[in-house]
């Protein structure tokens, strides 16, 4: 069997316009898959040469997927579906998440918009067998300093994984998390570009580098092949031994 061969099936992957998601986004397309990816600029240009931004191979759309209408009325230009990879992501720094605004514009989009997906892509899900596999953070496993609607809403997605994974077992549809650690991605730059706090986090990671993309895009792939076809319900941290 080709554990690793997506060729004929369709994947989307929301927030797969820079970071993580956009790692994920290509390690599918590269093993055959036809990769959508959802974002929130107008065009695939408008990230033209942006660091962590390579749209080449995908189809884009402009979804926001914090808005509940936008992602139950969003067209979508697939008659299948078999990966949905939830990849979306906000943090706010200097304090704004201690402000209820901020609190909630952060959840609406770490947590509220995941349910919104999934249930937008149930029954499409339902129709292929598929799978759902929601890009946490470590940060769910402990407190972030000066992060609480971050901290809060990767928690949440912990335990939707979880709810979901047992509601939808009998649709034959499995749901899976994986849980990034320190990554190199324009959301981490606060601290990546700052020499003397990355080595301090450094000092923390006994694999002593720091996540790439390409790393979270290596168990977005397990998770959606046959090789985790008994996996369904679990987070896994992708950490490089941060949380041990």
């Amino acid at each position: 069997m080709e554990w690793l061969n997506f060729e004929g099936k369709t994947v989307l992957v929301v927030g797969g316009s820079s970071g993580i998601g956009n790692g994920i986004a290509h390690g599918f397309r590269d093993l055959g898959a036809d990769v959508h990816v959802w974002g929130t600029r107008a065009s695939a240009e408008d990230y033209a040469g942006e660091e962590g931004s390579e749209m080449t191979g995908l189809t884009y759309s402009q979804v926001d997927a914090s808005d509940d209408t936008a992602v139950a009325d969003a067209p979508v230009g697939f008659d299948k579906l078999d990966v949905l990879v939830l990849s979306q992501g906000l943090v706010l720094y200097r304090r704004q998440e201690f402000s209820i605004e901020g609190f909630r514009k952060v959840v609406d989009v770490n947590l509220n918009s995941v349910m919104a997906c999934c249930a937008r892509f149930h029954e499409m899900l339902k129709a292929t067998g598929g799978s759902v596999t929601v890009v946490s953070s470590v940060a769910a496993f402990a407190a972030t300093i000066g992060n609480p609607a971050y901290n809060a809403s990767k928690t949440g997605t912990l335990g939707l994984v979880r709810t979901l994974a047992q509601a939808w077992a009998r649709d034959g549809i499995r749901v899976n998390g994986l849980a990034p650690g320190l990554v190199d991605t324009k959301m981490t730059k606060i601290t990546t570009a700052n020499p003397e706090r990355l080595a301090e986090r450094l000092k923390g990671i006994p694999a002593g580098r720091l996540g790439t993309p390409e790393d979270m895009a290596g168990v977005a792939l397990f998770l959606a092949s046959p090789m985790a076809a008994y996996v369904t319900g679990h987070t896994i941290a992708v950490d490089g031994g941060r949380t041990l």
